[in-house]
């Protein structure tokens, strides 16, 4: 017998949020390793919000709200709060109830930017690493580091003379600008739309684009990552934030760090070991000498950080094409550098509950 298509509303629902979740979803796995950050993460939450007044929107659902984001590629928080209101399953994994009104996307955004000054999104992939049975997993000796390009949320038409001279762009929608016989540099142009932004190319032959530059430090164990950087894009900004998160590590004990040709300088190698650190970094011998040399390349453990490492780009190829961080949706180096974070943790966070299935 065919059905018929009338309208099946009813007035009540008797079935909750959680009750709709398939039991084995993985989103499952993943909210109970967040909760347990988010809840030792309370006491840094309490110095961030008064006493008194209107309750604002709790950091525990903003958080999860925002990995959801990074989890199904949703492009802008009005989109997300749009999702929010129908989606069950965006409102059990943040906690909200079936009739739990929305928030308006300009608040949202307004209690993001609490958490960025709080700097929470560093402290919560700690908070995620951590956990005791995260904690096994990672290797405290063996890492590497690699940094991209994140363009920056500007156009190129917006980079024009700091002294305000040059012509704008023509009028109206999307008017063109004529770049042909001007040289522009970092040095005497900015972005009026992001001042931060600069003008970069990763390589010869590659177009250049306002960028920031983003830099991971994995573990060479799983390839989750343990810790993160973001820069402005200049041509030492890998070292620099290598060298950073290397001094970061927390204990005396030796370390490995592994990393592409592009760290392969003498100043950087000597830096490390001053560090205490094991530079295993791919030599760079086209037309001149490498400073990596037998003392580090005879060892076995070598040959092995130079495969791990290229693990590393597996996280810039979430975070860009699964999160949609290829060009960011923020302005600002605490902005971009707090998402960034963010998006790093999501990332450990869709594969912490397979290695954590695969150790019990």
């Amino acid at each position: 017998m065919r059905g018929g298509d009338r309208n099946t509303g009813a007035l009540f629902s008797y079935v909750s949020c959680e009750e709709r979740v398939a039991k084995d979803h993985p989103l499952r796995a993943i909210r109970e390793i967040t909760n347990a950050a988010l809840a030792a993460l309370s006491p840094e939450f309490e110095k961030l919000y008064a006493r008194l007044g209107r309750p604002s929107i709790a950091p525990e659902k903003l958080l999860r709200a925002l990995l959801l984001q990074a989890f199904y590629s949703v492009r802008s928080e009005r989109q997300l709060m749009e999702q929010l209101d129908y989606n069950l399953l965006f409102r059990w994994f943040v906690g909200l109830g079936m009739d739990a009104p929305i928030w308006d996307v300009t608040v949202f955004t307004k209690n993001r930017e609490r958490l960025v000054e709080g700097e929470i999104a560093s402290k919560f992939m700690a908070a995620v690493l951590s956990q005791p049975r995260v904690k096994e997993l990672l290797s405290s000796e063996h890492f590497s580091v690699d940094g991209t390009l994140i363009e920056a949320w500007a156009s190129m038409k917006s980079f024009r003379p700091k002294d305000g001279t040059g012509e704008p762009p023509a009028a109206g929608r999307n008017g063109e600008r004529d770049f042909h016989g001007e040289k522009r540099r970092n040095e005497t142009h900015a972005s009026t739309s992001d001042p931060d932004a600069r003008l970069y190319r990763k390589g010869p032959g590659q177009a250049a684009k306002l960028a920031y530059m983003g830099h991971v430090m994995m573990e060479n164990r799983h390839g989750l990552a343990v810790d993160t950087r973001l820069t402005l894009a200049t041509g030492t900004a890998e070292r620099e934030a290598a060298l950073a998160m290397a001094k970061a590590r927390p204990g005396n004990r030796r370390i490995t760090v592994g990393a592409d040709k592009a760290y392969d300088a003498a100043g950087f190698v000597a830096a490390l070991r001053e560090r205490n650190a094991t530079p295993h970094i791919a030599q760079n011998t086209s037309t001149r000498r490498s400073a990596i040399d037998g003392r580090t390349t005879r060892h076995s453990g070598y040959a092995i950080s130079g495969r791990r490492r290229k693990r590393i780009e597996e996280i810039f190829g979430w975070t860009k094409a699964a999160a949609g961080l290829r060009k960011t949706r923020h302005r600002g180096v605490a902005r971009v550098g707090w998402i960034f974070t963010l998006t790093a943790t999501a990332y450990n966070l869709v594969r912490l509950p397979k290695l954590l299935g695969a150790a019990a």
